[in-house]
């Protein structure tokens, strides 16, 4: 048998073993894997987590009601200073915000020209005072008598001799030399002075402001239905927007005239303990105590479906109950279940006051 034919036939004879034996190591190797357990295939187990939350037992209390308005400090005593005569400032002791007492001088302009004019006018009231008194030595009186001159012959008298007009001149010479010096008409603080030592006031504005800051008047306004929970005598709570601390004030007076917008202009008094500043704007805080009601923090009160809602705990679920939000302050609620919504709140139920924005119905939580 040639070559050829031996090389054939072993071709024939190996290539069916060959696709045996891959077949069978395929086999082998698939049945080594491990079979898959029904858990495994297509499903993953996931375990819910519990939402933490911190939660009150609800009780009935003492409600804070707070009535809010927004207001402005104007001070009681407040006076726009300003000289009447042109000049240059020659004193200036104090600066913005300087306290000055009642009757100190705050500024002083230049006064040689006042002092003389002052001196030629005190000469000529003298002169004039003995042209007088020889003309009623003539007429038969004495000027140091006269009560006893007719009172027509007296005035007639002082015309003719100069008197009177030197008294006029004497009074403008005065006048002149007073409005160098500006006097503080009450004690207070130094505001928008602007004019330096040795400047010439221009005129436009005034030299300075005195204020009066030791208290100040707090006007705000409200509506009609808070209008009649309000009284003159009522106490106030004074808050700048600049900080958080609180001053005690009292109603003085309440407007009887309603504005076009519905509102009602209300006026207070505040003592100024430190801290409160002329046109500073405030919040205004009215509290009244309600008592027997549901007081809940704000943080407790969410929106679902466009109500409020609060979560109560329930066999480690949350459920919501919708409400009626009565009154306000800064802080808190007093609510009550919702009368339209078939809903319940009672003394004893456990509410969740944080932890609540993503809670659904049913959610289940783990109180902390």
């Amino acid at each position: 048998m040639n070559t050829d034919k031996i090389n054939l036939l072993m071709k024939l004879y190996f290539q069916p073993l060959t696709v045996f034996l891959f077949i069978s190591c395929w086999l082998a190797a698939c049945s080594a894997k491990k079979s898959p357990t029904e858990e495994d295939v297509n499903k993953r187990v996931y375990l819910e987590e519990k939402n933490p939350v911190s939660v009150l037992v609800l009780d009935k209390g003492t409600f804070s009601k707070q009535l809010v308005s927004n207001g402005k400090l104007h001070a009681l005593k407040k006076s726009e200073l300003s000289f009447s005569s042109d000049g240059v400032v020659s004193t200036l002791p104090y600066k913005n915000g300087s306290s000055v007492q009642k009757g100190s001088i705050i500024a002083q302009l230049q006064q040689q020209e006042q002092k003389l004019s002052l001196a030629e006018a005190k000469i000529a009231i003298e002169k004039a005072r003995l042209e007088l008194e020889d003309f009623l030595i003539g007429q038969g009186y004495d000027l140091k008598d006269s009560t006893n001159i007719p009172d027509q012959l007296f005035e007639t008298s002082k015309i003719r001799t100069g008197y009177t007009e030197a008294q006029q001149q004497l009074s403008k010479a005065e006048q002149d030399f007073n409005n160098t010096v500006l006097i503080a008409p009450f004690s207070g603080k130094i505001a928008s002075l602007s004019n330096k030592l040795y400047e010439h006031p221009t005129g436009e504005a005034p030299f300075c402001i005195l204020i009066d800051d030791s208290s100040f008047e707090v006007e705000f306004q409200v509506t009609e239905s808070e209008f009649h929970e309000l009284t003159v005598g009522l106490g106030i709570t004074v808050v700048p927007f600049a900080s958080n601390e609180k001053f005690e004030g009292t109603i003085t007076a309440i407007n009887p005239l309603v504005d076009e917008h519905g509102l009602i202009t209300i006026q207070a008094t505040v003592k100024n303990t430190g801290g409160l500043l002329e046109g500073m704007n405030v919040k205004v805080l009215i509290e009244q105590e309600v008592s027997d009601q549901y007081v809940v923090p704000k943080a407790a009160v969410v929106i679902r479906q466009n109500q409020d809602v609060l979560f109560k705990v329930v066999d480690g679920k949350a459920y919501w109950t919708y409400l009626q939000i009565l009154y306000e302050n800064s802080d808190s609620y007093a609510v009550v279940a919702h009368p339209d919504k078939q809903a319940s709140l009672e003394v004893g139920d456990t509410v969740i006051i944080s932890g609540n924005l993503n809670l659904a119905h049913e959610s289940e939580v783990a109180v902390q």
